[in-house]
């Protein structure tokens, strides 16, 4: 299981944290449980299997919702 905290061009609303929260934990091998969308620091922290979702699966994912991300750090 690897540990990305991904950085997003600035929310505007609270709304934001469901749609992108709902988008990613549609996505095969990522941790439902371990999605959380930081409003104030437009930030994603997702915890994935790496064998069933990429990096940038999740990053196409969010720029589909309509939110550009700026960088991602995977640990």
């Amino acid at each position: 299981m690897k540990s990305a905290t991904i950085q997003l061009e600035a929310l505007t609303c609270p709304s934001c944290i469901q749609k992108i929260e709902g988008g990613i934990k549609g996505l095969e091998g990522v941790d439902q449980d371990a999605v959380k969308v930081l409003f104030n620091s437009s930030k994603v922290k997702v915890d994935f299997d790496a064998d069933q979702v990429s990096i940038d699966e999740i990053e196409e994912s969010i720029n589909k919702l309509g939110y550009d991300v700026i960088k991602s750090k995977v640990k």
